[in-house]
């Protein structure tokens, strides 16, 4: 299992090298961030002690459940998944160092005020749901300008780019239109110049649309099943957030 492991680390890294190579982009333009839902402590050490320090867990209680083990390990923590309200204080407990998914003014109202108690700060990124699927959180295109604004008003959260999760199908054009439109929010918030806001991470694109998703301008691949195995039920079934049991 552990080569096994190994070697599709190895296979991933060459599927973003040969992607970049196609766009004419470096390779150190691109962060792997290790979708780890469902992936053991032990496992996830093996992938960071190849150098892969940026990890993302969906759920509060596997953050807690892994922090122990993996706290004396050098790596950077995301939370990826619905972050509801009343998790708050155990994502800033268990060293979040990014929230990707901030997607409404109540939750950025309770986590400044917590940030505010704990004298902290936190980077997060604004969700978009991109492909207007009920069964994925995120603003929607056409507000995430708007909450941009608004979200320069605080000052404990310090955003850093957007993410979205592409739509789950084979047919890649439909895919690729939800990471150009990612791209072209971003664009147009810079564009607006809000004070404070730095919109310069894309997080985008996961096991079966990486390359896509560089393409398309993405900054970070979210890879769990193509490095890590397949798990007992697909990917869109660990993205379909309506259904997660926080």
């Amino acid at each position: 299992m552990s080569q096994r492991i190994l070697d599709n680390l190895k296979v991933i890294q060459q599927r973003i090298e040969n992607a970049c190579r196609k766009a004419n982009r470096e390779v150190n333009e691109i962060k792997l961030l290790l979708a780890t839902k469902t992936v053991d402590a032990n496992r996830i050490k093996m992938v960071i002690e190849k150098g892969k320090t940026l990890i993302g867990e969906n759920e509060i209680q596997e953050v807690k459940q892994k922090y122990d083990e993996l706290k004396n390990i050098s790596h950077q923590k995301h939370f990826i998944g619905h972050l509801q309200s009343n998790k708050i204080k155990e994502v800033l407990k268990y060293d979040v160092s990014c929230i990707q998914s901030l997607d409404r003014i109540s939750l950025a109202q309770k986590l400044q005020k917590r940030l505010e108690l704990e004298n902290k700060t936190i980077n997060a990124f604004i969700q978009v749901n991109t492909s207007a699927e009920e069964s994925k959180f995120g603003i929607s295109p056409n507000e995430a300008i708007g909450l941009a604004k608004e979200l320069a008003n605080f000052d404990r959260i310090h955003i850093k780019g957007l993410m979205t999760i592409g739509l789950f199908s084979a047919e890649k054009e439909k895919v690729r239109t939800c990471f150009k439109l990612l791209k072209s929010i971003q664009q147009e918030i810079i564009a607006q110049n809000i004070p404070k806001i730095e919109i310069k991470e894309l997080s985008m694109g996961m096991s079966g649309d990486l390359e896509i998703a560089i393409e398309e301008g993405a900054t970070i691949v979210r890879v769990g099943t193509a490095i890590f195995g397949e798990r007992i039920y697909p990917d869109s079934y660990y993205w379909n957030e309506k259904n997660s049991i926080q």
